[in-house]
């Protein structure tokens, strides 16, 4: 079965999102062709009576056990440096990325998760306390180990980027190949961060995009669905998308979809797996039948007319 150009986010599995729901998307998912399931140690802090993370690896280490020979099937993405260190005081206090708590945050996250190894392990926030070259010598110490494979940065500036990538190739260490941001069709108000989000380099910005296609990185987007705004009239966009720019480009979008036949997030899905570079969408939700309609997103594929008319949507 070929690969699907989709990551299963878990975020909320183990908290807001029940354990059969849970497994039962993690089995379609995989009886689908998905691949990768991403995660992070910190998941889901602020929806749990702790305060803290870690349900989200715990139920997928009881889903890996519960499932015999799925390990082989699947590919783990898990982040560290934004556990809280105590509650109510995030992100204020959270862990970071020293190397000593990338070590010991890894190994949090393998207990967790019941393995021994992880396919793609993230920076998660950036952690300006600690030189950035520290950081890309502990995550390349854990690649030359074998308890990752691979090593990207979830919100974090390009030249921040660039420059680990820079020290672990001098080092002769694994680089960063993978950049983790929020990225959709619509795009907010420049300085303008949406609500909750609380990274200030959350957004996947043209340096990156241009830093991703010059140096070959992979990108994975998450929020790529507004958290169901593009198709659920209960969701509203965000009003930091509240521009000129957007009412263009949802006109476009409406139009592409309804000559597809698809839901406008389907479009976007399909918009996004086909972007040069490409971009791998994480999935957020929580009902099957919307994992059912991005599975058919991104496999969707737009003719070459209809993509221009999305890209040259003034936005």
């Amino acid at each position: 079965m070929t690969a699907i150009n989709l990551a299963l986010g878990a975020m909320m599995f183990g908290t807001r999102i029940d354990e059969k729901t849970s497994f039962d998307l993690l089995d379609r998912f995989v009886d689908a062709g998905g691949e990768w399931i991403d995660t992070a140690d910190c998941y889901s802090f602020w929806a749990s009576d702790s305060g803290f993370g870690g349900q989200s690896e715990e139920l997928l280490g009881r889903w890996l056990r519960a499932r015999p020979g799925v390990r082989d099937r699947v590919k783990l993405s898990t982040k560290v440096g934004a556990e809280p260190l105590r509650r109510d005081d995030w992100p204020a206090s959270r862990e970071g990325l020293s190397a000593s708590v990338v070590r010991s945050a890894t190994e949090g996250s393998l207990r967790r998760l019941g393995v021994d190894r992880v396919d793609l392990l993230w920076a998660h926030m950036e952690d300006r306390r600690v030189p950035i070259e520290q950081t890309a010598d502990a995550l390349g110490s854990l690649v030359a180990e074998g308890i990752t494979e691979r090593v990207g940065t979830s919100n974090h500036p390009a030249w921040r980027v660039e420059r680990a990538r820079q020290h672990a190739l001098t080092s002769g260490l694994r680089p960063v190949d993978s950049v983790q941001h929020s990225y959709s069709y619509l795009s907010p108000r420049p300085g303008r961060v949406v609500e909750g989000q609380n990274h200030r380099f959350g957004m996947l910005d043209d340096e990156l995009l241009d830093l991703a296609a010059e140096e070959s990185l992979d990108i994975w987007a998450y929020t790529p669905l507004l958290a169901g705004a593009y198709d659920n009239p209960e969701k509203p966009i965000d009003d930091v998308y509240d521009h000129p720019g957007t009412t263009r480009r949802l006109a476009v979008l409406d139009e592409v979809a309804r000559e597809l036949g698809a839901t406008r997030g389907q479009v976007v899905l399909a918009w996004l797996v086909g972007h040069s570079p490409a971009i791998t969408p994480i999935l957020g939700g929580s009902k099957l039948h919307q994992l059912e309609a991005a599975l058919e997103g991104v496999q969707l594929v737009l003719p070459e007319e209809l993509r221009r008319r999305l890209d040259e949507a003034e936005g």
